[in-house]
């Protein structure tokens, strides 16, 4: 099914980093995403000090933790680590060893609150590295429009053909939902969570609002709020929070909702090939979904927010750098123009600089501090960077 490795140099090195300054490192992100590829760049998967918490044999390993981790030595890595929470206390023991002769590398499907075992008793011993699936830089710019079509996933994007990545995403999805979910004690009938992920499909790109859903589905608004912090937390959906100070103008409070990758969102909504994605009414918010969670994935950055105002003003990304503010605009259009809310969001905003995003090829100036930019340039992160000096 697959033809090629994807290189990952700036997610290895990342690794690499946190491995030299933390006593435990969290490799965190979607099941399939590649986190045991990386892993394996680092310890041998053949090796004592490799643990697999999905084969039987791994889990066995593993029946006196103490017993089978302490003697290690070097980088010991330990795949699923969700499965068995009671591993964390130990960890924190091993880690506070002197002189250290050991680093813990564990993997994980679910975010830190999804266990709250990791960051309560690793608290302070902890770093954690984030992954999704391939980004533009790793692809290359010329793999725009497959990657937005079939998404990030290494098996969907690598697949022969249009058809066999749409079949994988939804067995996937089927996966995701009959196994992974109930693994984390999650009591969500899958019928019921499948509806409630397409709902927000329909939804991508929207401000949340719990009150439609909650009704379609039959439950609480308090309920239909817990779904949604769960695929969150399993790294499906983002929640882009809003940005608001107390300035003069009354700004929207509730976050903006979009599923992380375009691949699973197309799935959801039934589009199996380009042609239907540009025909598609949700190809806007697709593009837009796209364009946030390629920016957020290459550029440094310190906070991401959207910006929007109940008079109409609004900002689709806005990136706090070391103290600065910029802005992120995004058009699929053929020729972005300066608009009402571009200037709202200079003034009110204070932005250093504001990029507005589009499918085009060149690069051109609509303002002082206005750029014109093709999505393309994010897969050239030093590039793009000097965009915003």
């Amino acid at each position: 099914m697959m033809r090629a490795m994807i290189r990952r140099p700036r997610l290895l090195a990342r690794l690499q980093r946190a491995l030299r300054r933390a006593r435990v490192v969290a490799l965190l992100g979607p099941r399939q995403a590649g986190k045991t590829t990386l892993a394996r760049r680092l310890v041998a998967p053949g090796s004592r000090n490799y643990f697999d918490l999905e084969a039987p044999a791994g889990l066995a390993r593993l029946d006196e933790p103490m017993t089978a981790l302490a003697p290690l030595r070097g980088v010991v890595a330990i795949d699923e680590v969700q499965r068995r929470p009671d591993l964390f206390p130990v960890l924190r023991v091993l880690a506070d060893r002197r002189p250290l002769p050991a680093r813990f590398l564990v993997l994980g499907s679910a975010s830190p609150g999804l266990l709250p075992q990791s960051s309560e008793s690793l608290a302070g011993r902890i770093e954690f590295v984030p992954i999704g699936g391939f980004t533009l830089e790793e692809l290359g710019a010329a793999k725009l429009e497959r990657h937005w079509l079939r998404g990030g996933f290494p098996r969907a994007y690598l697949a022969r053909h249009d058809a066999d990545s749409f079949a994988w995403r939804g067995g996937f999805v089927q996966t995701f939902l009959e196994r992974d979910v109930p693994q984390l004690g999650a009591a969500v009938p899958a019928t019921t969570l499948l509806r409630f992920w397409t709902m927000l499909a329909h939804w991508h790109g929207q401000v949340w609002n719990a009150a439609e859903p909650a009704r379609a589905l039959g439950v609480s608004e308090p309920t239909a709020r817990r779904y949604l912090d769960l695929l969150s937390g399993l790294y499906m959906l983002r929640q882009l929070q809003p940005w608001h100070e107390n300035i003069a103008k009354r700004q929207v409070k509730a976050p903006k909702v979009y599923l992380r990758d375009s691949g699973i969102l197309h799935q959801l909504l039934g589009i199996r090939t380009a042609h239907e994605l540009l025909a598609h009414p949700k190809a806007g918010a697709s593009w837009e979904g796209y364009a946030i969670e390629q920016v957020l994935a290459t550029l440094e950055h310190d906070q991401a927010y959207f910006w929007a105002t109940h008079q109409g003003a609004e900002l689709d990304l806005l990136l706090m750098r070391r103290g600065r503010r910029f802005g992120v605009e995004i058009k699929r259009a053929d020729a972005p123009r300066m608009t009402p809310s571009m200037h709202r969001a200079l003034a009110d905003l204070k932005l250093e600089r504001l990029v507005v995003l589009y499918p085009g090829l060149e690069e051109y100036r609509l303002a002082e501090r206005v750029l014109v930019c093709p999505l393309a340039r994010v897969g050239d992160p030093a590039r793009f960077e000097r965009l915003l000096r």
